[in-house]
C-alpha cells in the first residue's frame, strides 16, 4: 500500500477477462477473486468479456463497465487475434489508463500502460505437455509480455525468481501478489455437506485422501497414486484415494496415471471423479483424511491454500511457491513415491496430528485474502501509470 498522506490516485483499468477458460479453473478464480475484491476497493474497472460472463461479471462489480466481446471470440484463435486489436480498440472507448492482461499475453500495440500476469514458468522448465500444441505460443507470448508489458505481477516470490532465472526478467518491474481464498466458497464444512458429497461421490462415507488438480506432469499424480499404495496397502481399513479435476493441460496427460492405476496391488482403491462444482469442494476437502497435493512446480499452489481453509491436514511439497503458501501449517514430503508414501502413512496414522494441521491450516489460510490482492494489484497498476 501507498504510505499514508500520498497522493494515490486510482486508474481507470480495463481487465481483459475474456480467456477465462469454460471450466473454471484455478484461473477463474484469480480473476473472479480479483475483480469482486478491487469492485470493494472501490476500484474505476471495465471489464472485457465474453458474452456468456457478462451478466455474471456485472452482479460481481456493479460499479464496473463490463463490456461483452463478439460471439466468434469463444474461440481461441478468434480471440488472440481480437486481443490485438478489439481490445485497445474498447480501451480507449472508455477512456482505459491501464490495460491489466490477467493470463501472460497482452495485446502489444494498445498504446496504453500494461499490466500482466504471469502464473509460473512451467512451459519453460517442465516436460512439453503432449498433445496440446500450446507450448511454442504459451513461452512466445509469455517472453513478449514479460519484455513489453510496464508491470508483470506473480502470485508468489518463488515465480519473481523464476522469471528472473528463467527469461533475464527486469526485477524492478515486478510486483507479487499473492491469491486470496474465497472464505464463502472455501470454509470448514458441516457434516451433512461433507455427507452430500461423499454421497455424489459414491463414496458413501468410505474414507479418502483428496487430491484435485489436473493431470499434467508437474502435478506428480503417478507418484501420488505409487506413494499410496504404499502407504495403505497393509492397513487392515484403507482409504481410497481421490483424484479430482479434468485434463485442462495434456490431452494425453493421463496415461502414465492410468499405467499407475494398473500397477496398484488389489484392494487399493483409487476414484477419479472429473471435474468437480465449486459447491462440491468444501465438502470435498473437509471430509479428506488427508489433502495430498506433491507438485513438482507451482506459482502459486491455490489447491493447497483451499484446502487449508477448508480445514484438511494438507501434504505437499517444499517445491517453488508451496512453502509461502503452506508455512508450518502443513506437512511436507519429497516428491518420489517412497517419500510419499513415507509421509502419507505417519498422517493417516496420526489423528492426532492430522486434527492439529486442520486446525494451522485454517488459521494460515486466513492470511491471504482478496482484499489484500487487490491492494498489491492497485499500486501496481499506479506504478504501471507512472512509468
Amino acid at each position: 500500500m501507498p504510505p499514508e498522506g500520498s497522493l494515490f490516485v486510482k486508474p481507470r483499468v480495463l481487465i481483459d477477462a475474456a480467456a477465462v477458460p469454460a471450466d473454471r479453473g484455478a484461473l477463474i478464480r484469480y480473476v473472479d477473486g480479483l475483480i469482486a475484491a478491487l469492485h470493494e476497493a472501490g476500484a474505476d474497472l471495465a471489464v472485457v468479456c465474453q458474452r456468456a460472463d457478462a451478466e455474471r461479471y456485472g452482479h460481481m462489480a456493479p460499479s464496473a463497465r463490463i463490456l461483452p466481446g463478439p460471439p466468434a471470440i469463444t474461440n481461441r484463435g478468434a480471440r488472440l487475434v481480437w486481443e490485438q486489436t478489439g481490445v485497445p480498440v474498447l480501451a480507449q472507448q472508455v477512456g482505459a489508463q491501464v490495460i491489466h492482461a490477467p493470463s501472460y499475453s497482452i495485446p502489444i500495440r494498445s498504446g496504453l500502460p500494461t499490466v500482466v500476469t504471469v502464473h509460473d514458468v512451467a512451459w519453460f522448465t517442465e516436460p512439453e505437455r503432449p498433445g496440446t500444441g500450446r507450448g511454442s505460443y504459451v513461452r512466445s507470448a509469455t517472453r513478449t509480455a514479460v519484455r513489453a508489458a510496464n508491470r508483470v505481477i506473480v502470485p508468489s516470490k518463488a515465480t519473481r525468481d523464476e522469471l528472473i532465472r528463467v527469461l533475464g526478467a527486469d526485477p524492478t518491474r515486478i510486483d507479487v501478489a499473492y491469491h486470496g481464498v474465497d472464505p464463502v466458497l472455501f470454509h470448514r464444512p458441516a457434516e451433512a455437506e461433507i455427507k452430500r458429497v461423499s454421497d455424489r461421490l459414491g463414496l458413501r462415507g468410505y474414507p479418502y485422501v483428496a487430491s484435485l488438480g489436473t493431470l499434467a506432469p508437474r502435478k506428480n499424480v503417478p507418484n501420488l497414486v505409487r506413494g499410496f499404495a504404499k502407504a495403505v496397502q497393509d492397513l487392515k481399513d484403507r482409504p481410497a484415494l481421490v483424484l479430482a479435476g479434468g485434463l485442462v493441460e495434456s490431452a494425453g496427460g493421463d496415461l502414465e496415471v492410468d499405467a499407475a492405476v494398473r500397477e496398484l496391488p488389489s484392494g487399493v482403491r483409487v476414484v477419479r471423479t472429473g471435474y468437480l462444482p465449486f459447491a462440491d469442494l468444501a465438502g470435498f476437502y473437509g471430509g479428506a483424511l488427508v489433502a495430498a497435493f506433491p507438485s513438482l512446480v507451482e506459482g502459486f499452489g491455490m489447491p493447497v491454500l483451499e484446502a487449508m481453509a477448508c480445514g484438511a491436514p494438507v501434504l505437499t511439497t517444499r517445491r517453488t511457491s508451496l512453502p509461502e503458501v503452506g508455512g508450518d501449517a502443513v506437512a511436507y514430503t519429497e516428491c518420489d513415491a517412497a517419500s510419499i508414501g513415507t509421509a502419507l502413512r505417519a498422517l493417516l496414522a496420526d489423528p492426532a496430528r492430522r486434527a492439529a494441521l486442520g486446525d494451522a491450516g485454517l488459521a494460515r489460510s486466513q492470511e491471504f485474502s482478496w482484499a489484500m490482492s487487490a491492494d498489491a494489484h492497485m499500486v501496481s497498476y499506479q506504478r504501471a501509470l507512472e512509468r
